[in-house]
């Protein structure tokens, strides 16, 4: 489970980095920043609903705040 997190969250980080890219080469001429970043949003909004999904299914269990 935490390898399938950690990869979902990596390509949210490739995602953002490549909305970076664009927008540096193309200056916004283009809709390639548009499409990173809007697959970034996605990505983070599967993410969100997987965890919250799996929390409510029993696969991954929250563990509270530690003093």
């Amino acid at each position: 489970m935490r390898i399938l997190i950690a990869s979902v969250f990596i390509l949210i980080l490739l995602s953002l980095g490549s909305a970076l890219f664009y927008l540096m080469r193309d200056k916004g001429a283009s809709n390639n920043t548009v499409r990173a970043l809007a697959l970034r949003v996605g990505f983070s909004i599967a993410l969100f609903l997987f965890l919250i999904a799996a929390h409510q299914l029993g696969w991954i269990e929250s563990t509270g705040i530690r003093y």
